[in-house]
């Protein structure tokens, strides 16, 4: 069959010259034979999609802990979210769809329980420091499928551990995911503000809405034609100035209003501290980590990191039981 090939040299047809092509990828740390279905970075797309990590997402808290209600976002939710609106603005470019899914699915891999909190945390109490971003990486490479990893292309790999503000990845498609992270957050964050009755629509600025618009759906759609109408045939990824500047405002009135608000991050201390209490707990009874984690201490892996590793794969729920079965007597637990 010569489905790939021919799917392949479609990509060279149809898609921008700044496109990155799945023939030319730089390929995996380890060899392996091709698809003879799917190119590479379809492939990688799939593999993420049926990790366990990915399916951990859905009990990972994305900003507002333990909401009441079932409409809030979760870390998966989020993803889908960075997913969908990078899928929209490669396709208009016409760059490397699979490539731009694939790393989008993947970003959040590695984040901790209880979002930002969890992973402030574990940067801080972690010698070794904590970073998602590099988590994730971790996550494909190492951790995922009983130590093997994903085996990820070098491209897939790069728009993961780049996607943050302090990066900036070597693909185009990595670039739209990276400000798509953001355009997702930013969007969906406010849309869960007002659902907690923390924001209203006219609570944003009159010189951001008069930019991008004062409804969640005008500003959603103001930046996605940004985006496509300012890097249309170019080689890189742009927002004119005057909504590059609307955005980094709209940015920082969610943290004053959202991600500093008393109300929003209520529990969050109560979070940390589980988080804390369960990294000094591992450190001080490593035999008690499982078995996955100490064959990474005996192959080398700093008990420090191996910890991290236990930590940040778990879920919200899952880190709750584990400290409620570890510091909360039986006879005084909910049933």
């Amino acid at each position: 069959m010569l489905i790939r090939e021919n799917l392949e040299e479609l990509e060279f047809q149809n898609l921008s010259r700044y496109a990155t092509f799945s023939r030319n990828s730089k390929g995996r740390d380890r060899q392996e034979a091709q698809c003879d279905i799917r190119p590479v970075f379809q492939r990688d797309r799939d593999r993420i999609l049926h990790s366990k990590a990915f399916r951990r997402l859905k009990d990972k808290t994305q900003v507002f802990l333990a909401p009441e209600g079932d409409h809030y976002r979760t870390r998966m939710t989020h993803t889908l979210e960075v997913s969908q609106n990078a899928r929209t603005i490669a396709k208009a470019l016409r760059l490397n769809e699979d490539l731009v899914e694939a790393i989008a699915l993947g970003h959040d891999l590695g984040h901790t329980p209880f979002g930002h909190a969890g992973e402030r945390v574990l940067n801080k109490v972690c010698p070794l420091g904590f970073v998602h971003s590099e988590q994730s990486v971790r996550t494909v490479e190492v951790l995922e499928k009983d130590g093997q990893g994903l085996n990820l292309t070098w491209e897939v790999r790069d728009g993961i551990r780049n996607h943050q503000t302090s990066s900036m990845p070597a693909t185009l498609e990595g670039k739209i995911v990276r400000i798509s992270d953001k355009i997702a957050y930013i969007h969906h964050d406010m849309d869960d503000a007002i659902r907690a009755g923390i924001l209203t629509e006219a609570d944003v600025p009159k010189a951001i809405g008069d930019v991008i618009g004062y409804r969640l759906s005008d500003r959603l759609d103001s930046f996605i034609h940004d985006i496509v109408t300012n890097s249309m045939d170019q080689n890189d990824i742009i927002m004119s100035d005057e909504v590059w500047q609307a955005m980094k405002d709209m940015r920082e009135f969610m943290f004053e209003r959202v991600y500093q608000n008393p109300v929003a991050k209520s529990e969050e201390k109560k979070a940390e501290e589980l988080i804390a209490t369960l990294y000094d707990h591992y450190c001080s009874h490593i035999d008690k980590l499982p078995a996955e984690y100490l064959k990474l201490i005996n192959e080398g892996t700093e008990k420090e990191r191996a910890v991290c590793d236990h930590i940040s794969s778990m879920s919200d729920r899952f880190a709750i039981a584990v400290y409620e079965e570890l510091y909360i007597p039986k006879s005084w637990q909910v049933v």
